[in-house]
């Protein structure tokens, strides 16, 4: 256990040195949060918007995701995992005294953590302050924050595990731009990062909740919003534990399998 603890601590706080890049996130951040309101206002304006969803809530919706974007988006690739793997560099991390698929889930999954620490709270602050209906609300009760805070780590937990599969599938590729690219589309679109979706079609929604994206990012959204109720976030704590299960699994097993067939040339 000390390898992991000692890796995700030495990853969290490199990730807070990176200030400079932060400020620069939180600007891109402020700005298409605030331009997607607008254009979303638009619409509910003009009544082409389901009222299950009101305004307020898509609001919250958006500050939310722009707040927490870094534990939330898929694609946030990590280059240097990309580099070891295609470079024969991976050599080095065979030779660790651990398993590789914890070693790195801990690594990604403290990279997310501190990116997320130096952004968050500026966003926060700022989206309180404005004013309605463009301000960031509380939620409904202390059930609810508790729920958010709850399903928002699950899934952190399930975003990390479905990026694991794309570093697994470059072992074979030797390339991760068709999977990056493919998996970073369809995972955003699915989690609602680019509709949120009780903004979808009925058909569309029904592939939304079979897909695992949706828990990583709208659950926990829409839990704070309140366009989820308690007994409903209760039941989806349940459904994120069971993909958080199978697809690191999977994702253990592939590694296994891959690691004990790498070739690595020259040296």
């Amino acid at each position: 256990m000390r390898p992991y603890i000692s890796a995700f601590r030495v990853r969290f706080l490199n990730g807070l040195q990176y200030r400079a890049a932060a400020l620069g996130g939180l600007a891109t951040q402020f700005f298409w949060g605030v331009m997607a309101i607008f254009i979303y206002q638009a619409f509910y304006i003009s009544g082409g918007v389901p009222q299950t969803f009101n305004f307020s809530q898509l609001v919250t919706y958006i500050w939310l995701q722009q707040a927490f974007l870094a534990l939330i988006m898929l694609y946030d690739w990590d280059s240097e995992l990309f580099e070891m793997i295609t470079s024969g560099n991976i050599s080095y991390e065979l030779c660790r005294p651990c398993n590789l698929y914890g070693f790195w889930y801990v690594k990604l999954l403290s990279k997310r953590l501190s990116s997320a620490a130096l952004r968050f709270s500026p966003i926060i602050i700022v989206a309180l302050l404005l004013p309605t209906p463009y301000k960031l609300s509380f939620p409904q009760s202390p059930v609810t924050f508790l729920l958010f805070i709850a399903t928002l780590m699950l899934g952190l937990l399930l975003i990390v595990a479905i990026s694991m599969l794309i570093y697994i599938s470059t072992f074979k590729t030797m390339s991760p731009v068709g999977s990056m690219a493919f998996i970073g589309l369809v995972g955003e679109f699915f989690s609602g990062m680019t509709i949120p979706i009780p903004l979808m079609p009925e058909w569309l929604r029904a592939v939304c909740y079979i897909l695992p994206f949706r828990w990583t990012a709208d659950l926990p959204l829409r839990i704070y919003s309140g366009n989820i109720g308690v007994n409903e976030a209760v039941i989806s704590i349940g459904v994120q534990f069971v993909w958080i299960i199978v697809l690191a699994s999977a994702g253990a097993i592939l590694m296994m399998r891959v690691t004990r067939r790498i070739v690595v040339q020259g040296g």
